[in-house]
């Protein structure tokens, strides 16, 4: 793969484009682990750019990601009564497309949410109630608007292919599948077609899906931004970031990924072994599920509390919400056997849950919320009151 960018001719690159100056000495260049070389310049007077780019094919292949971020930048500065979301979104700078180049004032006073609970181990749950606030604020101001839909539409795919997107891989499984994924792959498709009801939620789910807002579509905890100071803020200010695959969505997906994203902290803590059986493994995990259940109860509180009217549009968006949480699941165990060629006990334990979340939405949500369904429900309702 040929990168146009390094760190012998980014800073050539930065001035050329008048996004520094010939007088700002570079201080150091460090590549950023990602699918792309990405290059974090830092500058002498402290300033720091992270600079992302794609292979160069000269084809433009790489760009389309890059525009759906671009596009995000160009929305707010057109419709100037939105300006306030700036402030949740990545501070995009340039875009050059016909290098698939885009590049980003880097944050230095936040860091990376994945990053945050795995080095800390804790879960307050006001962090998750500052997401689900942002999230469902975004949501709520895109709906059901017709010129904001009209911008998006030339980038956006149609509804069918929306549809397939969702079952990507896992509607059309043949033979040719043997020649695509390793042995351990093959357990998961196999046990995936033993799963009659499973394939049947996943497509009923993907003709359920309703583009009605701006959504993210890759809401993980590392698209997430936490200030380093979070504790010290009366107004907890996150930032979602790495745009590339947003469009004209379903809240109901960002909601259910960004849920999946907090599950994969419990299930991809599980002690595994072939002598101990799933049921087991859950509860043995090191980061109990117990321990996310506060921080996602006042996601979903405090996404409902600024978004009430999803409920009135939506009154299945719950039961949604969990199945789009197993379908990202299943995508997590498909980008396991992309990256990681496995598909091992803790890869079964995914496979568990995500099914009963597809198939058993209603029943799901004592499991993941730790109170039922009706409690649940009641805590929404007085937050809209």
């Amino acid at each position: 793969m040929e990168f146009i960018l390094s760190d012998a001719n980014v800073f050539a690159y930065l001035v050329s484009r008048e996004l520094c100056t010939q007088e700002e000495a570079i201080s150091g260049v460090e590549q950023k682990s990602a699918k792309n070389f990405n290059l974090l310049v830092t500058l002498s007077a402290g300033r720091k750019l992270l600079v992302k780019q794609e292979p160069f094919t000269g084809q433009q292949e790489g760009a389309n990601e890059f525009l759906r971020e671009w596009r995000i930048h160009e929305f707010i500065q057109r419709f100037l009564e939105l300006g306030y979301i700036s402030a949740w979104l990545p501070e995009v700078i340039h875009f050059d497309a016909d290098r698939s180049i885009i590049v980003v004032n880097y944050l230095t006073n936040y860091r990376d949410l994945a990053e945050f609970y795995a080095q800390e181990n804790r879960f307050s749950p006001d962090i998750a109630g500052a997401i689900g606030s942002v999230l469902a604020a975004i949501h709520r101001a895109t709906l059901n608007c017709q010129e904001y839909q009209d911008f998006f539409v030339q980038d956006t795919v149609s509804e069918t292919d929306q549809e397939l997107q969702l079952t990507e891989g896992l509607d059309r499984i043949g033979p040719e599948i043997f020649g695509q994924v390793p042995d351990d792959g093959l357990k998961f498709f196999a046990l995936y077609q033993r799963y009659d009801s499973l394939g049947k939620a996943i497509a009923e789910l993907g003709h359920a899906y309703q583009p009605c807002c701006l959504t993210h579509n890759d809401l993980k905890l590392n698209n997430i931004l936490l200030p380093l100071d979070w504790e010290k803020e009366n107004h907890l200010q996150i930032r979602l970031i790495d745009w590339e695959r947003s469009d004209w969505g379903d809240p109901a997906f960002d909601l259910g990924a960004l849920i999946a994203s907090y599950l994969l902290v419990w299930l991809t803590s599980l002690v595994v072994s072939k002598s101990i059986g799933i049921e087991e493994a859950l509860r043995l995990a090191m980061t109990p599920l117990e321990d996310l259940q506060p921080s996602l109860v006042t996601l979903m509180r405090n996404y409902c509390d600024r978004f009430p009217e999803i409920f009135e549009l939506r009154p299945d968006f719950l039961q949604r919400v969990m199945q789009f949480t197993g379908l990202n699941l299943i995508k997590a165990i498909q980008s396991m056997l992309q990256y990681q060629k496995s598909f091992g006990n803790t890869g079964i334990c995914l496979l568990q849950v995500a099914k009963t979340l597809l198939c058993r939405p209603e029943a799901s949500i004592r499991t993941i919320f730790g109170i039922e369904e009706s409690e649940l429900t009641r805590l929404i309702r007085s937050a809209n009151h």
